[in-house]
């Protein structure tokens, strides 16, 4: 008898009649003996009516009345499925992250999970219930509603299977599992049967949207066997697991691309010590993310800065860069949206050499100029004009040959 979390997406539960077809599978998985926790997130377009609805109030909604409004699609879909598997004539418990003691920090919104209180859980479990944990949701120490923003589901039903020591974690969606490229944009894009953590996180990371990155970290650290599958079809998905031998014979796992970018540019700042911090500290302070990081030196001690930040949290920056600009003396501060970053990925990078020079000719080739770039030892990525990605997308798919398994490998 094992212990497995499942995780259900948006599109899975998106009516009635899906949310029950859910309750379905789960009880299939439970009649086989196993103990069930599922985790579910709001119904498809409910999380956006309540942004909207949010936005009509404030024109920059408070954080945590937004955190407040936002938990209330996963509760009504909790409620509805524990309902659903009672129907059927089983035992079933609805718990919000608030009940189960999902602490996080004080970042609403965006915030982190910090522990996990199992006891409630493990009880309802012994005494042969179906638990089914609100996603997306947590509370802080002094009992604050926080959410973990955009695809918090995914790290909810992980952190709670490593805190529950489950067996495996399966995260249902409407793809089959993790593709070498978005399936949109290329049609020869391939599903992969397993894939490394490293090569998740980095593709989690870089705009692949099948699992949140603080998902795929969660599963490293704790060695969590990650299932990624379509709720709509019985076919076997993507395995996410630890690095093994084979997966190095790939020269590229998969491509990837985020349109959830922007450039800032600093001219002319003063080459001094302690400048970086004046001009990166109060954007760390505000909650924004900062990728890529360029300095070009200039004539007479001075500077350009240049670095990428998302696009949700453009404006913002931008104000406080110009902040910023103006104490430390800088010429001027300029900025774009209109950027997406390309990737390539794969864990045989770190064996084999002219991977980067391939991704840059091919680019060169379709007449695509590279604005930014920032590599790992497993990753390669470029910034370019945004009205190229899908062109790139494709370009490099092909050249890789990431369409056929038996020609991507070394």
């Amino acid at each position: 008898m094992a212990l497995i979390v499942q995780k259900f997406g948006g599109t899975s539960v998106a009516n009635p009649e899906k949310i029950k077809a859910v309750a379905n599978r789960v009880l299939s998985c439970k009649n086989e003996g196993h103990r069930m926790v599922v985790v579910l997130s709001a119904m498809a377009g409910e999380t956006n009516r309540l942004v909207s609805l949010a936005n009509q109030m404030q024109a920059i909604p408070d954080p945590r009345e937004m955190d407040v409004l936002l938990s209330t699609g996963e509760q009504a879909t909790v409620a509805l499925f524990a309902m659903a598997i009672k129907e059927a004539g089983y035992e079933a418990v609805s718990l919000l992250g608030d009940q189960v003691k999902i602490i996080t920090d004080t970042m609403h919104t965006k915030a982190r999970i910090q522990s996990i209180d199992t006891d409630l859980i493990l009880r309802h479990l012994d005494q042969g219930r179906v638990v089914t944990v609100a996603g997306f949701q947590g509370i802080t120490e002094d009992n604050d509603i926080t959410t973990l923003g955009r695809g918090g589901s995914d790290t909810t039903a992980v952190a709670l299977a490593a805190a529950l020591a489950a067996d495996q974690c399966e995260i249902f969606t409407d793809v089959e599992g993790v593709y070498t490229t978005d399936p949109n944009v290329c049609a020869a894009a391939r599903k992969i049967d397993k894939i490394s953590y490293e090569e998740m996180l980095e593709l989690a990371s870089l705009g692949a949207k099948v699992l949140d990155i603080r998902s795929v970290g969660f599963a490293k650290r704790y060695k969590v066997p990650l299932h990624v599958r379509s709720t709509f079809t019985n076919t076997e998905g993507t395995w996410v697991v630890e690095e093994d031998e084979s997966m190095e014979s790939m020269l590229v796992s998969g491509v990837t691309y985020s349109k959830n970018e922007a450039r800032i540019t600093v001219s002319k700042v003063p080459d001094t010590p302690g400048t970086a911090s004046k001009i990166f500290w109060p954007i760390s302070d505000a909650g924004i993310i900062v990728d890529m990081i360029i300095q070009n030196t200039r004539a007479g001690d001075m500077t350009d800065m240049t670095f990428t930040v998302p696009r949700t949290d453009y404006k913002k920056a931008l104000t406080i860069v110009q902040k910023v600009a103006e104490e430390i003396g800088a010429e001027s501060v300029t900025g774009s949206d209109n950027i997406a970053k390309i990737s390539i990925v794969g864990v045989g990078m770190r064996n084999h050499s002219g991977i980067a020079t391939t991704m840059f000719h091919v680019l060169a080739k379709e007449g695509i100029n590279i604005m930014m770039i920032s590599t790992s030892e497993i990753k390669v990525s470029c910034v370019i004009e945004e009205k190229y990605t899908e062109l790139a997308v494709r370009a490099l798919h092909e050249a890789f040959a990431l369409d056929r398994a038996e020609l991507a490998n070394a």
